[in-house]
């Protein structure tokens, strides 16, 4: 564990900011009490704001800037018309070393574009992988990429167990954290060659924990592996699929309790057992998805969040940088980077 430190916070990303990034950072200073927050935006908005609670303004400073990234900026936009923006200034703060990680809410391919320009890559990463947690039969899990990456290699793939592997570790207390590769089916010859070459290479790699071998989509939701390991484009397609259907079932229960009498009895019966569900199931308490492998700490939060979402993203930015966060990832791919790729062969 390090001592205080100063997180950077895009006041002004999301859609109820910045209101619900002050009140975040309120929640979350009782948690985390060794941070000191620098609050980017616009200071006529945000002062009377951070002064209402008087134990979060004697730890925070204002930045003041009038200039935002608007959720619909292309990256390419944001890079070269952003530069004094609320996002842009929040991650200089990071690379300055004035902050030790960032937390914004707003538009993620601008904030993506930005930090990795900004902050560069750690040594030995190729390409920063976006991360995120969700519950499972078993706890929780992380999946990365979840979307930065739609082409990967098999070096990419480890690189992102790599550091799954470090975000299980830090974020979600896994002592010894077991990592899959998501395929389409359980055995060895299954897959292309690139997550056949990755396997290979990964049950040769001394990390924390052990490598399962390759998992299946169902596998994702019975916390069958710690860590899932997949590139963006299936990443994506697989965190959106799994978020529809939770919609959709929630839908679904919702109609049912209202379709008659006696169903909406059962609800008053069971409205108990459906408020634990809720609260297991809540988005906001798995809100933050992390950059991975940038030389600094990045978190992007929903922008539709609220205050206790957002207190939970600064929670995973606050997580990572006490336990060392991307020095373990440096020293964990040190490690393995002794480990040659095998040759198509030998696979």
């Amino acid at each position: 564990m390090t001592g205080q430190f100063a997180i950077a916070l895009d006041a002004m990303g999301g859609d109820r900011a910045p209101e619900m990034v002050v009140k975040g950072a309120n929640i979350a200073r009782q948690r985390f009490p060794e941070v000191h927050f620098l609050f980017f935006g616009d200071e006529k908005r945000l002062k009377p704001l951070v002064d209402k609670y008087r134990a979060l303004a004697k730890v925070s400073t204002i930045h003041h800037t009038d200039q935002v990234v608007k959720g619909e900026d292309k990256p390419s936009t944001a890079l070269r018309a952003g530069r004094s923006s609320s996002m842009r200034l929040a991650i200089d703060a990071v690379q300055s070393g004035d902050a030790a990680g960032v937390v914004s809410a707003g538009n993620t391919g601008a904030l993506m574009a930005m930090a990795k320009v900004v902050l560069k890559t750690l040594p030995g990463i190729t390409r920063p992988a976006i991360a995120s947690f969700f519950p499972t039969l078993k706890g929780e899990s992380v999946m990365l990429d979840l979307g930065a990456n739609v082409q990967c290699d098999a070096d990419n793939l480890v690189q992102f167990a790599v550091m799954g592997n470090v975000f299980a570790r830090t974020v979600l207390g896994v002592v010894s954290p077991t990592m899959g590769l998501l395929n389409v089916g359980s055995e060895d010859m299954k897959g292309h060659e690139a997550l056949r070459e990755a396997s290979a290479m990964l049950r040769e790699f001394k990390l924390p924990g052990s490598f399962h071998g390759f998992v299946e989509g169902d596998d994702i939701a019975k916390g069958t592996v710690d860590v899932v390991v997949t590139d963006g484009f299936t990443g994506n397609i697989a965190l959106k699929s799994i978020e529809g259907t939770a919609k959709l079932y929630a839908e679904f229960m919702r109609a049912t309790f209202k379709s008659s009498f006696l169903s909406k009895l059962g609800y008053l019966l069971a409205r108990p057992a459906l408020n634990a569900l809720r609260l297991r199931t809540d988005p906001r308490r798995y809100n933050g998805a992390i950059f991975m492998g940038l030389n600094g700490i990045a978190v992007k939060s929903h922008g539709g969040t609220d205050a206790l979402g957002f207190s939970n993203a600064i929670g995973v930015a606050a997580d990572m940088i006490a336990h060392r966060a991307l020095a373990r990832i440096t020293e964990d791919f040190g490690n393995t980077a002794a480990v040659s790729r095998p040759q198509a062969a030998e696979l």
